[in-house]
């Protein structure tokens, strides 16, 4: 699952995907010039002319491990990151960890630092960012029953998933005419890039994925016998209990791609790619392509759904109230909620400032 990063045109992030050293749990250097004294380099997978500026380390992570006592750790934490002047949004569950957070180099070990510390995450899957200025406007540590949710309280990630597969080897797989490849995404997310011939589950959200496996998948397995099922999804979080739950139904040959679409946008050559279209992520660049480059789409912020320049003409837009796809269906209270926050937001905007509720940060 991520969460808010920039998207203005200097404050792009770039990333760096990677599994957590046990021993070391050191996010990468920022800039020499952001780290005086020090020979720290930009890793040579982040070639954007943004790094030169990033001053902000930005840690999209998660991981899967009991927590009984996770409500327990909420204050520790949230007291962790605002020392070390850490921002974003971190959920804790008694099934784990799962969040984005950004500060600077030295805020960023203290809180990974913290949470080595803990020693219940040993295993915690990052994905590394850079950015010019801090993404987020404040720190929030929730509980919740599930860090992603699914609704179904018997399936375990970690006893029980598919295999993973590495974005180097994902073509490979979903090209084999025995393969059934499932897009384990929303429809809106779907609805602007997947890899060709994935299935559709037609679901709004990931709480209808397991009726979908019950009422169309199995009945489809059953009548084609697929020998392999390939499932990816945005970064790899939500096909942990997507497999989890078709090993649990019997399903033998399941894999999923390692690190989700966005690893294989970062790592895989454009020319080699089997990727169509651009993919969703769930803050303010809306979209990205190859390269994880911010894509082409704006959202409604009032459906959060994402938009097309021709929607942005539509006589049904209204920015920050209406699109073409939500027009008609908000309440007369949601649309002066709407309109009033689309004034702050432009008042905000006179003063040079950024309303905290134009990305949700």
């Amino acid at each position: 699952m991520f969460f808010m990063a920039c998207n203005e045109a200097q404050k792009k992030p770039f990333y760096i995907t990677m599994q957590i050293d046990k021993q070391h749990p050191s996010p990468p250097q920022v800039p020499q010039a952001q780290v005086p004294q020090a020979q720290a380099q930009v890793p040579q997978t982040a070639s954007r002319t943004e790094s030169q500026t990033a001053s902000v380390v930005i840690a999209a992570l998660y991981q899967f491990v009991r927590l009984p006592h996770f409500a327990a750790l909420q204050p520790r934490l949230k007291l962790a990151c605002r020392k070390a002047n850490i921002c974003g949004t971190i959920l804790l569950a008694p099934e784990g960890i799962n969040g984005t957070i950004a500060g600077p180099y030295e805020g960023m070990q203290a809180v990974l630092d913290f949470l080595h510390a803990e020693k219940t995450f040993d295993n915690l899957e990052i994905k590394y960012a850079f950015a010019a200025s801090q993404p987020f406007h404040r720190m929030k540590v929730r509980l919740k029953k599930e860090i992603v949710t699914f609704g179904c309280p018997t399936i375990d990630p970690q006893k029980n998933v598919g295999t993973y597969v590495e974005p180097q080897d994902w073509n490979k797989l979903i090209s084999e005419p025995s393969t059934l490849v499932i897009d384990t995404r929303n429809m809106y997310e779907i609805a602007i890039g997947t890899f060709p011939q994935a299935h559709n589950p037609q679901t709004s959200n990931f709480r209808e994925f397991a009726a979908y496996v019950d009422e169309k998948l199995a009945p489809f397995i059953k009548q084609k016998k697929p020998k392999k099922i390939a499932m990816f999804c945005t970064g790899g979080i939500r096909c942990e209990k997507a497999t989890s739950y078709l090993k649990q139904k019997g399903f033998a040959h399941v894999y999923h791609l390692k690190g989700g679409i966005l690893r294989y946008l970062e790592t895989v050559p454009q020319s080699e790619s089997l990727w169509q279209g651009e993919c969703f992520v769930f803050d303010g660049r809306v979209s990205v392509g190859h390269g994880l480059e911010t894509g082409q789409y704006d959202m409604c912020h009032a459906c959060r759904m994402p938009i097309t320049q021709a929607d942005k003409q539509h006589k049904t837009y209204q920015q920050g109230i209406s699109c073409p796809q939500c027009y008609g269906t908000h309440s007369a209270t949601q649309i002066k909620r709407f309109s009033d926050r689309q004034k702050q937001v432009e008042l905000a905007k006179q003063r040079g400032t950024q309303h905290i509720g134009t990305n949700g940060a």
